[in-house]
């Protein structure tokens, strides 16, 4: 075969590859990334990522095994990619009132590492399809390419979506009190408030809500300190929350019931909807690094009995 043979499936690959990453490369909640920079560099990166995944079946076809090294060498960019908005997101976290935290930064990173190599999975695919397309006419490939493209970017970024916090616990509002100085939500203590006037700040503004988990593995994963970070950062950002530099008073905090797991967080928000508060922590991705799963072990399973 000559080149021309595969300039079609290359270009197909290189496109719908680069439209999958436009696609996953979205703003939501969390406002990253948001800026022109951004996109610039992730987009960039993701055509590439597109390039090399396309140009590898016609590569295997001329038995040219030297050009399919070069995807392992993009593995490596990638991964560099990964550190690059690792460190990005660190050095932000002092310009954040409520931190996303360390756990929730390295999510965010691996994220969008994987985001290329599933751009890379869907121009590989592409150009596949449109190369042993059964079909001779331009047309018909290009359509057989779009569809398997499509079909593939559904499916690979329906895969990527993990679980959330709303699917491993059950949310409900409860009443913000003080038993004296002792701030609680629920019968959990969460800390002691001496000043009269950030009581009544908190009983006025503050909404209070308890996550309970259904099982020993969701009241682990809860517990850990970087999940609940999570959860704090997210409902500020959509919720906001009456700090600022150097008024740390009514910062939001998540505590453990002891006794149960239950975790009790309360925060005093611009934005008082505890309709939205419950939709926000419910929608708060479970991070992978806070995943734990005592229930697959042996010991585990006894202990619960």
């Amino acid at each position: 075969m000559g080149f021309s043979e595969y300039v079609l499936p290359i270009l197909l690959g290189i496109f719908a590859g680069t439209v999958a990453r436009l696609y996953m490369l979205r703003i939501d909640y969390r406002q990253y990334p948001s800026y022109p920079h951004g996109y610039t560099i992730h987009l960039t990166m993701g055509f590439i990522a597109a390039a090399l995944g396309a140009v590898a079946i016609p590569a295997l076809l001329e038995t040219d095994f030297v050009a399919v090294t070069f995807l392992g060498l993009a593995a490596q960019q990638f991964r560099d990619i990964r550190n690059i908005e690792r460190q990005s997101l660190k050095e932000m976290e002092a310009t954040e009132l409520v931190p996303r935290g360390e756990a929730y930064i390295e999510g965010i990173a691996r994220v969008f590492e994987a985001r290329n190599y599933l751009a890379m999975l869907i121009g590989l695919l592409t150009s596949a399809a449109v190369q042993f397309s059964p079909w001779s006419a331009v047309n018909l490939k290009v359509l057989s390419g779009g569809i398997i493209g499509v079909i593939a970017a559904l499916i690979l970024n329906q895969g990527m979506r993990g679980l959330r916090v709303g699917d491993i616990c059950t949310v409900r509002a409860v009443e913000i009190r003080f038993d004296g100085p002792l701030l609680c939500v629920d019968d959990v203590v969460l800390m002691n408030v001496g000043l009269k006037e950030a009581q009544k700040t908190f009983l006025c503004h503050g909404l209070g809500a308890i996550l309970k988990p259904i099982d020993d593995n969701a009241r682990e994963t809860l517990g850990n300190i970087g999940q609940r970070q999570a959860i704090l950062h997210d409902v500020a950002s959509l919720l906001g929350t009456r700090l600022d530099v150097g008024e740390k008073d009514f910062t939001p905090i998540a505590r453990r019931d002891l006794k149960t797991g239950r975790i009790a967080m309360v925060i005093v928000p611009i934005e008082p909807d505890i309709e939205a508060l419950i939709e926000t922590i419910n929608r708060v991705p479970l991070l992978e690094t806070s995943r734990r799963k005592p229930l697959s072990s042996k010991a585990g399973r006894a202990a619960a009995d």
